[in-house]
Order: structure tokens, then sequence, then C-alpha cells
């Protein structure tokens, strides 16, 4: 394998060359820095839409009496179901306080949005579902209460 060091001068800045130095920065970039920013984002998404509902609860019925009709289950109990697992879950994924299961509960809100609800907006739900697996699969990371939990209760050797 040739070293950039051993490449000819015109071969170094190619774009080739270029692209190679891009990518190993990018390999630099920290897991948990990624693991922060998709909590943020997530839980942005998921709080701004709890916050909707709350904002005006009799319409949220109404959305979920007429537009939204889940199967087997009365609206009322619906919205109230949906808009605290909104809120719980953005909550523990936003502090990364049990965050596996925070995003198990919205990856739940995706699942129902996606079969029942909203089929046709496939692309967000794909989106929002790739940082909660992203999160569900790796944790919340070191910048997380469950980094700080883990260090203050794991068991000492």
């Amino acid at each position: 394998m040739i070293t950039e060091a051993a490449m000819p001068l015109e071969r170094a800045f190619s774009p080739l060359a270029a692209y190679m130095r891009l990518l190993r920065l990018a390999d630099h970039i920290p897991l948990s820095l990624v693991q922060l920013v998709a909590r943020v984002a997530i839980a942005h998404v998921f709080w701004a839409s709890a916050q909707s509902k709350l904002a005006s609860w009799p319409v949220t019925i109404q959305l979920f009496a007429m537009e939204y009709r889940l199967p087997l289950i009365p609206p009322q109990i619906a919205a109230t179901l949906g808009t605290a697992a909104e809120l719980t879950g953005s909550i523990l994924i936003f502090v990364g306080l049990f965050t596996r299961i925070g995003a198990l509960i919205l990856i739940g809100v995706v699942a129902m949005i996606q079969t029942f609800v909203y089929p046709e907006n496939w692309p967000d739900h794909i989106l929002w579902t790739s940082g909660l697996l992203l999160l569900l699969a790796r944790g919340a990371g070191v910048f997380s209460l469950d980094h700080v939990a883990k260090h203050l209760f794991a068991p000492r050797s």
C-alpha cells in the first residue's frame, strides 16, 4: 500500500487524496457526539408533537376521533396514551436516562403512526426510526445520565 508520504506530489493533491483525508477526519467524530445530536433531534420532534396536543386538548381528541382513528382504542384513551408516550420518551431520551426504554417507547409510537395513521409519510418515519435505532443499539453515550448511573451503580471489582 502506498502511503501519502510516498505519493508523488501531484497525487497528494488529487481529488481522491483529498477525499481520503476527509474520510480520515470523519473517522475521528466521537460516537457520543453523534448519539447526543440524535438524542436532541429525536427528543425535539416528539416533545413538539406532545406540546401541540396539549395546547388544545379538545382538538387533539377530535383528531384522534376523526383523522387518526386507531382501531380498538377509544379516541380519549388513544390521545392520552400517545401524548404520554411522546412526553415520556422525549424526556428520557433528551436527558439520556433509560434511553433505550425511551427509544422503544417512541419506536412503538412511530410504528402506530406508520401503520394506522399516515402510512404515506414513511420517509419521515424511517428518519425518526433510524435515530431511535441508533439509540436503542448503542445507548445514550457518555453525555447522559445513563453513563453517570452506569459508573455510580456498577459493581466494583
